[in-house]
């Protein structure tokens, strides 16, 4: 088995790109046999994340998904979960929140922490969730695509996470947005109808804007505050 602790000796599997699913149902097959039950797809609900969560259906009807709950998110991206429930019923999906409410984040680092202090708030929000829901997991999977960002065009569709100690897996990496859209046209599948509203990347409520650039999908992300990521994808 493929871990973080095997990576340098480990030869890479190689996957194909040029069929409907650009390698995505590839690698998610691989995924699944190569770490059974030992793998966790962490989801943001995003469009991206219902096309992978259609896919890995097709692998595994009862995969873990781990969505982090930050209870900072906006209504529809928790009536988006409630609908991808409907859809799949048999796939396990865990609201991951994190150890200090809100009302304790406060108290401690004081209110509304995102303002003046983002990268903090991210790492209690979301990247130590994230480390606790992979603590004694061999891999995860994650929606990242090439063409989402400058930070993000060198990703594969395996990666040794530093960041996690685990291996990171990408099954989107080749698909650009229009890709995405098709395949959740032709599919008909339930997604957050605030890309409907100027909003291609979504996350938290208060850090989450309409897109600035057209350019560029993340650039209502953090506008105006030199952030680009929240820190699960960055070493």
């Amino acid at each position: 088995m493929l871990t973080y602790q095997t990576w340098e000796s480990h030869e890479l599997p190689s996957f194909p790109h040029d069929n409907e699913t650009k390698g995505a149902l590839d690698v998610l097959a691989w995924a699944y046999s190569e770490y059974k039950d030992d793998i966790v797809y962490a989801c943001s609900f995003g469009v991206e994340g219902i096309v992978l969560i259609d896919l890995i259906s097709k692998v595994k009807q009862d995969a873990e998904i781990v969505f982090l709950d930050t209870c900072l998110h906006f209504r529809e991206t928790y009536e988006t979960i409630e609908k991808v429930k409907e859809k799949y019923p048999f796939l396990r999906i865990v609201m991951k929140k994190p150890s200090l409410s809100l009302e304790e984040q406060a108290q401690q680092f004081g209110d509304e922490l995102w303002k003046h202090n983002p990268n903090k708030c991210c790492e209690l929000r979301k990247v130590i969730p994230l480390r606790e829901a992979l603590t004694g997991v061999t891999a995860w999977i994650s929606g990242l695509r090439r063409e989402q960002s400058p930070t993000r065009k060198h990703v594969e569709y395996i990666n040794k996470d530093d960041k996690f100690q685990s291996i990171k897996v990408c099954p989107l990496i080749h698909w650009t947005w229009k890709d995405v859209w098709n395949y959740v046209y032709k599919h008909q599948l339930p997604y957050n109808v605030l890309h409907d509203r100027g909003y291609p990347s979504i996350g938290c409520e208060p850090c989450t804007s309409p897109a600035l650039d057209p350019n560029d999908l993340r650039s209502g992300r953090w506008a105006g505050r030199g952030k680009t990521e929240c820190g699960l994808h960055i070493s």
